[in-house]
């Protein structure tokens, strides 16, 4: 298994570009959020009722954070509060009905970002080599909040 630097660095060969770097930093977010969304709107079995937010959406995040956990400590904290916000704001849009609709929404326009981004880049996107990119980006993403905050992760 590639440690946490191995896969910093894999990911950050088709993200140079400071205007790719931007793209990412808005539309990998936004990604990860409406994949949560998408799962929190699955039907769960009655069992799953008797405990609080216990739905396939949760069950996903639990998996990512185990993966998280194993990579690097302080970006498993970083991901533990970002998809706590990620899942009230999925509880409230779903709370008003529009969830589903808005995860749509988001989730192509921040795949046109993204692949806008790959283009100005000239590389192809990270997740075409290897489909565990898509929980990399995420990573990537913290790590320019942390560096700007001072911690070097």
């Amino acid at each position: 298994m590639r440690t946490y630097n191995q896969w910093m660095d894999e990911y950050g060969v088709s993200h140079q570009n400071h205007t790719n770097q931007l793209i990412h930093k808005i539309c990998v977010p936004l990604i990860m959020l409406t994949v949560v969304g998408f799962l929190w709107c699955i039907p769960t079995p009655a069992v799953f009722a008797s405990i609080p937010f216990l739905n396939w959406a949760t069950l996903f995040i639990a998996g990512c954070l185990c993966f998280y956990l194993s990579l690097n400590f302080i970006q498993f904290l970083g991901m533990i509060v970002q998809t706590f916000i990620m899942c009230f704001i999925c509880h409230h849009l779903y709370q008003a009905g529009i969830l589903l609709p808005f995860c749509i929404i988001v989730f192509v326009l921040a795949w046109i970002g993204q692949f806008w981004g790959h283009k100005i880049e000239g590389k192809k996107p990270s997740f075409l080599q290897d489909i565990a990119f898509l929980l990399i980006g995420p990573l990537w993403v913290t790590r320019f909040f942390y560096r700007k905050i001072g911690i070097n992760v």
